[in-house]
């Protein structure tokens, strides 16, 4: 099952907001490239309601070839999470 194209997102927000297709399109394009900024510069973005960007470093460690099983040392790195917002997660998952 595929999820909404950014498209269909775009059309969905716009009938909502009872505005037009390219008004949303540049808001999101806006909302992406501040999120982005931001986790970059300060480590974290947050979508209220929705959740979080996190930048995390990955420490260096020890791994395994699966082809060969020989161990090999992976490099340490940044990475980028998103945590999801405990009432999103609520709202989607409920706990039973």
């Amino acid at each position: 099952m595929a999820g909404m194209t950014k498209t269909q997102l775009v059309r969905h927000l716009a009938e909502k907001l009872e505005t037009n297709n390219k008004t949303v399109a540049t808001f999101l394009e806006h909302l992406t490239d501040t999120a982005i900024k931001e986790t970059k510069k300060n480590g974290v973005f947050i979508v209220p309601g929705l959740g979080r960007l996190v930048k995390a470093h990955r420490k260096a460690r020890m791994g395994r070839n699966p082809q060969t099983g020989e161990p090999i040392q992976i490099k340490a790195k940044t990475v980028v999470k998103f945590r999801v917002a405990k009432a999103a997660k609520d709202a989607i998952a409920p706990k039973k």
